[in-house]
């Protein structure tokens, strides 16, 4: 039987095809990460985005992650989203509200999924909670500022609070505000405290300290690069540290009313598995954590003359010594 050259030459074609992309290989995945800095909440929520997608199957070497780190820089942020922009890239995930904007701005045909970004809809990188309306979901550290006004009030009568924020910083500026709101409610005064750079900490603390009952650390890059001072002047001067952010106690905050970054982290994974498997990011609701737990560092509340109650104590999801 005669064989027409051009079958020959199709089948020819198939077995090449087959010999480089055999049954049931899929093609790599290149997936985008960028961290806004080297704290380490960020590392721990990457942790759990990145067991999620292993568990589901998109691990390595069928997956290969491009990983940058912005060190607290938002030019620098903005320069590595530029990149990764041109990177075929199949999922971006972020790490921060600032590492999140600067995607958001230059990439509109790449899914994100973000983690650790206190208010998505402030920071416009979502319309709503339930439908962000872009190519964005993920989830968020958010508590209720009453649930952490409430715990310091377990502790001590505090009538005064001075909340330490950075201008220009989203997440940072969000929590000033919601604390603002609920002063009345509370019976408080908030004073807000601008932390613009680590010199400022040895700046206006001094001064700051001794007119109030507890001191608030918002989240920034700044403000988390300048614990061990902070810390250091609220404990001469005997007053309670209070935070949102699970690693700033580690580091010697007192108190905190926080969502795991790891657990988040499995949250988010779970919508980026969702996101490769063909879900939009929009169909996916942004989500944070319905309870919080409660943080002590017991070390730091010696050291400042607090006696805690048992029963306070007994409340804690983790206690560092």
């Amino acid at each position: 039987m005669r064989v027409h050259p051009n079958s020959f030459l199709l089948a020819l074609l198939l077995l090449a095809i087959t010999a480089l992309f055999p049954p049931g290989a899929r093609a790599e995945k290149k997936i985008g990460v960028l961290l806004y800095s080297e704290e380490a909440r960020y590392y721990d929520s990457l942790k759990g985005i990145r067991e999620q997608l292993a568990k589901a199957g998109f691990k390595e070497p069928a997956v290969k992650y491009i990983i940058g780190n912005a060190g607290g820089n938002k030019a620098k942020a903005a320069d590595l989203v530029r990149g990764f922009a041109r990177g075929d890239l199949s999922l971006m995930i972020t790490l921060g509200t600032n590492a999140t904007i600067a995607a958001a701005r230059e990439i509109r045909d790449i899914p994100i999924i973000f983690s650790m970004v206190y208010d998505p809809i402030e920071a416009r990188v979502a319309k709503d909670w339930k439908t962000s309306g872009t190519n964005a979901t993920g989830v968020s550290p958010r508590i209720s500022m009453a649930d952490l006004v409430t715990r310091l009030k377990e502790v001590r009568p505090v009538r005064r609070i001075a909340a330490l924020y950075t201008p220009g910083e989203k997440n940072s500026e969000s929590q000033l505000k919601e604390l603002q709101e609920i002063q009345e409610r509370f019976a408080v005064k908030v004073v807000p405290v601008i932390i613009s750079r680590k010199e400022d900490v040895g700046q206006f603390l001094p001064d700051v300290l001794p007119t109030v009952d507890a001191l608030y650390l918002s989240g920034s890059s700044v403000i988390g690069s300048t614990i061990p001072p902070v810390v250091e002047l609220a404990v001469k001067a005997r007053v309670i540290t209070i935070t949102h952010l699970e690693d700033l106690v580690q580091q010697g905050v007192m108190l905190g009313v926080c969502s795991d970054p790891y657990q988040l982290g499995v949250m988010a994974g779970k919508k980026a598995v969702a996101t490769l498997k063909g879900a939009r990011p929009s169909t996916i609701p942004i989500e944070y954590m319905a309870k919080p737990g409660l943080y002590i560092n017991r070390k730091t509340a010696t050291a400042t003359g607090i006696r805690l109650p048992k029963d306070f104590q007994q409340k804690a999801a983790r206690i560092f010594e």
